[in-house]
């Protein structure tokens, strides 16, 4: 018998939204972290319109909107002068924009939300080693009253860049350091810049080199900015001997002074500015690498324990998160009996690539500038957003016989959101992203404009068969076109009054969708056929 269904390694962002996902569904989980207190660092401050989606079904979307502020865009001088100005927009069919918040806040109300589930972190213990088994792992934890040793279904490591759960599992982590040095600090500024906006200035040479740098991120206050720069010569830190090899983070006992930031502000400032109130400063290295598994057996790792990078476009949180997200799910119907016997093998088929993007891509942009792989903003402002992340490849997603239609989502990716859908008993319009928050699989069968009462059971068979084999983890609703007859049907039903769901989905007559417990579209196809549909369903249920 295991003590706890899931362990997990690190109460950052990454550990407390798997904890979350987990005791939504039930799990047994014990969230573990060696810091006695919550640090109190803006280390991640962009909050993505995607993390934002998932954040709403979490149930901490009100409490993240109400403590942070919106990222508008961003300003960019060279030598004095504004070169660029971008405005970060979402598209009309995206419900949410670019956000900030510092992270400690973001893991305030995540730790808030944990603890409505029953969860509290415990502080002051630390994975030191593990083994794992058939049946589960043998977990040592470390703290002040010694060594004790739990046995766990799984172990996941969210314990960032020098993770003891990587190393354990013996996983690379390949890549390399950058050879310039940072250093940052959370000031007040006294600017007349634009609320919102980020600014970046630089210095550059004759031949067109940059050799002076600074970067102001916006934080919710008057005036607060998180200011990163090249670090001066004397707070330079010298490259570590010994330990993991991994330059990443915070590093070195000497932080930088306001003097130091009010200095590079003095050089590169758009327009003279005093900074004051610091609340913390630090020298910090960035690295990148990926490890070559996202986990072994019962041992998972995600976040920074999986990839790091530069912090170029907000990604690396947002990634993390969702690297949880997307494992959390598929470990809770493990730990239920009811997953098909690859289906964990699919978190490291499906999120691995996407961390090597995101590796990739923001060691691009650091060097070049965001999008200038692309002159469709449109595109850029997606991928940034992080909405164009595609599981098409994946084993546990699948499409039926029906033909790709251009544009329309194929399975693998984001489930569009639908506005405009209407019920019974309900006054305002309603969304479909509030339907389908509930931790499980959703299943929206789509009733076209031809459909009548005589299609009520077509229907209905397909949903029951469907539940029975998902094991009750999917829900059921009906969209039906505003002139379908399926009035009838026991099934929830909801219409689609304003024709948004059919615009986003296309659907090729009366459709099924299934809807991923992370918001991905997973299978697609005519309610007509069941067959499709259970072998779908095969891949992710025993």
């Amino acid at each position: 018998m295991n003590d706890v269904d899931v362990l997990i390694a690190g109460a950052g962002p990454i550990g407390l939204t798997a904890a979350i996902e987990l005791r939504r569904r039930g799990v047994g989980v014990r969230i573990v972290d060696p810091l006695l207190e919550p640090p109190q660092y803006a280390k991640a401050v962009g909050i993505q319109p995607r993390t934002l989606e998932l954040f709403e079904g979490m149930g901490v979307l009100e409490q993240v909107l109400d403590a942070g502020m919106e990222m508008r865009g961003q300003l960019v001088y060279v030598n004095g002068n504004q070169v660029s100005r971008v405005d970060l927009m979402t598209p009309a069919d995206v419900p949410y924009r670019f956000h900030l918040l510092p992270q400690y806040a973001t893991e305030r109300i995540l730790r808030e939300r944990l603890a409505d589930l029953g969860t509290v972190v415990d502080r002051g213990v630390a994975v030191s080693a593990f083994e794992q088994d058939a049946d589960g792992v043998a977990v040592t934890l470390t703290g002040d009253a010694g060594d004790a040793t739990v046995r766990a279904g799984y172990l996941i490591g969210a314990d960032g860049a020098h993770s003891i759960v990587r190393k354990g599992l013996g996983l690379s982590f390949e890549g390399a350091a950058f050879d310039e040095q940072y250093m940052l600090g959370d000031v007040a500024v006294d600017w007349s810049m634009p609320r919102g906006y980020a600014i970046r200035s630089m210095h550059q040479s004759a031949d067109g080199t940059s050799d002076d740098l600074l970067v102001c991120i916006p934080l919710p206050g008057r005036g607060r900015y998180r200011m990163s720069m090249l670090v001066p010569e004397e707070l330079r830190i010298a490259p570590k001997s010994g330990g993991d090899g991994v330059a990443h983070g915070f590093e070195g006992d000497r932080a930088p002074e306001l003097s130091h930031i009010q200095a590079v502000v003095d050089r590169l400032a758009p327009e003279p500015a005093t900074v004051s109130d610091m609340r913390w400063s630090s020298v910090f290295r960035i690295s990148h690498r990926i490890v070559d598994s996202y986990g072994r057996g019962r041992v998972f790792v995600a976040g920074d324990a999986a990839h790091i990078h530069p912090p170029t476009g907000a990604q690396g949180m947002n990634t993390g998160v969702q690297d949880a997200h997307n494992l959390a799910w598929k470990l809770a119907l493990a730990v239920a009996g009811d997953a098909s016997p690859t289906l964990l093998d699919s978190y490291d088929l499906e999120r691995r690539p996407v961390g090597e993007e995101v590796v990739g891509r923001t060691v691009r942009d650091a060097r070049e500038g965001i999008g200038t792989d692309s002159t469709d903003m449109e595109f850029v402002m997606r991928r940034e957003a992080q909405l164009l992340i595609s599981y098409a490849d994946s084993p546990i997603v699948a499409g039926s016989t029906i033909p790709d239609r251009p544009a329309a989502p194929r399975a693998g990716e984001r489930a569009p959101d639908a506005t405009g859908l209407s019920r019974e008993s309900v006054n305002n319009p309603v969304r479909l992203f509030t339907l389908l928050g509930a931790g499980e699989h959703s299943l929206v069968l789509y009733a076209d404009a031809s459909a009548g009462a005589e299609d009520v059971a077509t229907l209905e068979s397909f949903a029951r068969e469907i539940t029975a084999r998902s094991h009750g983890h999917v829900g059921v609703h009906v969209v039906a076109a505003p002139t379908a007859q399926v009035g009838s049907t026991e099934l929830p039903l909801l219409r689609d009054t304003d024709g948004r769901f059919a615009a986003g989905y296309m659907p090729d007559g009366s459709t099924a969708f299934v809807v991923r417990p992370d918001g991905y579209l997973g299978y697609r196809g005519p309610v007509t056929e069941h067959e499709p549909a259970l072998a779908f369903l095969a891949s992710t249920f025993r």
